[in-house]
């Protein structure tokens, strides 16, 4: 239960506000790349690979890109923060705080979902005025742009309580986390594959969320919107209920 609504609010404002305070570099700098991606790939590969009936391939990839920046922001934001507060020593004074270990949660998970949020806008800000690409279907933008935050906010979590040092936080990104976004279908539909490679899709993670997201636009998807829904539902809950056990136990974080 929540009973420290004052405390949960401020610990959520700190948060915004340590990104906020260094906006080129959280915010306008992912949309930057985001955009350079969607330019550069689309007039490299436009015409050679299929996409849906009736879409360009430069609108095929906004749905991705703005997965991506969700995916890489949500995970970067509370990571880093985390991780940050544990080597520079001042997590003590989040821990003193009388906060329960849900409200711990929800504070570091509402200020990712925020930077994620903020930064997915941007890109689709300049992609609607550059393609006209238009939601179809909102409520599965919505659903699936939330499940995508909050799961890699959680294992931005993860990561930090887990790590000791900025390295080892910096390995689950690039060696993790970068791949599997990557290999999700940012940059093609998994049709396009040979078989092999298609059932590889399928059991990264990502794909569902990217997907389901790309549904929500141009009410076309490789799987149905429902299982990836399912699937994402299903990894999201089970990650908040491990990490919530974790902070629970003060694992890593309480000498």
């Amino acid at each position: 239960m929540i009973g420290n609504w004052p405390g949960l609010w401020t610990l959520f404002a700190k948060e915004v506000k340590r990104f906020t305070v260094v906006f080129m570099q959280t915010v306008t700098a992912p949309v930057i790349s985001a955009l350079l991606y969607l330019f550069i790939f689309s007039h490299a590969l436009a015409g050679r690979i299929d996409v849906y009936p009736g879409v360009s391939y430069p609108q095929f990839l906004v749905p991705g890109l703005m997965m991506m920046t969700i995916i890489q922001n949500a995970f970067a934001n509370t990571s880093s923060s985390l991780i940050f507060s544990k080597v520079t020593g001042n997590i003590v004074f989040v821990l003193l705080a009388p906060l329960s270990h849900l409200e711990f949660f929800l504070g570091f998970v509402g200020a990712a979902l925020v930077r994620a949020v903020v930064v997915s806008v941007g890109v689709y800000a300049v992609a609607f005025v550059y393609l006209g690409v238009t939601v179809a279907h909102p409520l599965p933008l919505l659903l699936f742009g939330l499940l995508g935050g909050l799961l890699l906010a959680t294992c931005g979590l993860l990561a930090g309580i887990w790590a000791d040092k900025f390295d080892q936080v910096a390995t689950v990104q690039n060696f993790l986390i970068l791949p599997l976004t990557y290999l999700s279908g940012v940059f093609y539909s998994i049709h396009s594959l040979p078989q092999g490679w298609q059932a590889l899709s399928r059991a990264n993670p990502f794909f569902y969320l990217i997907d389901g997201f790309r549904y929500a636009f141009f009410g076309h998807s490789d799987v149905s919107p429902w299982l990836s829904a399912a699937v994402m539902a299903g990894a999201s809950l089970a990650l908040c209920l491990l990490c919530l056990r974790l902070l629970a136990r003060g694992y890593k974080l309480r000498g």
